[in-house]
C-alpha cells in the first residue's frame, strides 16, 4: 500500500459521502462488493483505471481529482515535458503518467504507461465505458480482450471498445511502454 493509494482512498470516501452515496449503493453502482469498496477507501487495494474512471463519473469529478486532489485548471493547452506528467503509483508492475492532468473538461485521458514483466502471471482484465487507443512505443506486449490475445510490437496500435474486459502484459523480460488514450466516458 502506497501513501498515494491511501490519499486516493480518502478522497474517494470523502467525495462519496459528499454526494450522499451509501457505501452499499456506491459499491453496487461500481460493480464491486462492499468489502472491496472499503479496501479501496482505506487505500489497501490497488485502483484499476477502470474503477477510477467509473468512480469519477459517478461522483461528477475529473479522474485527476481522485488521483491528486487537484482540479484541472487550464482549458487552452496542457504542456507536459519529457519525463514529467502526473505519476500514478499503483503497483510495481505498472507506471502511469497522466499527460494532460492540468487540462479541464478533457474529451480523452492520455497516459504514458510502462508495464514491467510479471514472469508469466496472468493479468487481471478490467473494463470501463468508452473506447481506448493504445500505441506501443517500446518493448513487446500482449493485449487481451475477451478471449483473444494480440501480440504488439513497437509501432503497432490497437483501438478497442473498452467496455469489453481487457488487459495487457509485457512479453519477453523487458518493459513495454505505450501511449493509452481513453475516451468516450464523460469527463469533467
Amino acid at each position: 500500500m502506497t501513501e498515494q493509494l491511501k490519499e486516493m482512498g480518502g478522497r474517494l470516501a470523502g467525495l462519496r459521502q459528499i454526494m450522499d452515496y451509501t457505501s452499499a449503493t456506491f459499491a453496487k453502482a461500481l460493480g464491486v462488493s462492499d468489502a472491496e469498496l472499503a479496501a479501496y477507501e482505506r487505500g489497501e487495494r490497488d485502483f484499476s483505471f477502470s474503477f477510477l474512471y467509473n468512480a469519477a463519473e459517478l461522483l461528477g469529478v475529473d479522474v485527476v481529482e481522485l488521483i491528486s486532489g487537484q482540479s484541472p485548471r487550464l482549458n487552452t493547452l496542457s504542456l507536459v515535458r519529457n519525463g514529467e506528467g502526473l505519476s500514478v503509483e499503483r503497483n510495481k508492475s505498472y507506471i502511469y503518467k497522466h499527460l494532460a492532468f492540468t487540462f479541464r473538461n478533457k474529451l480523452a485521458e492520455p497516459f504514458l504507461v510502462t508495464v514491467e514483466p510479471k514472469g508469466g502471471e496472468s493479468p487481471a482484465p478490467h473494463s470501463h465505458e468508452g473506447q481506448e487507443f493504445n500505441y506501443l512505443l517500446s518493448g513487446r506486449m500482449a493485449f487481451h480482450i475477451d478471449e483473444i490475445v494480440h501480440e504488439l510490437n513497437p509501432g503497432d496500435s490497437i483501438y478497442f471498445d473498452s467496455s469489453k474486459p481487457h488487459a495487457v502484459h509485457a512479453l519477453d523480460e523487458s518493459p513495454a511502454t505505450f501511449i493509452a488514450l481513453v475516451m468516450g466516458h464523460e469527463n469533467h
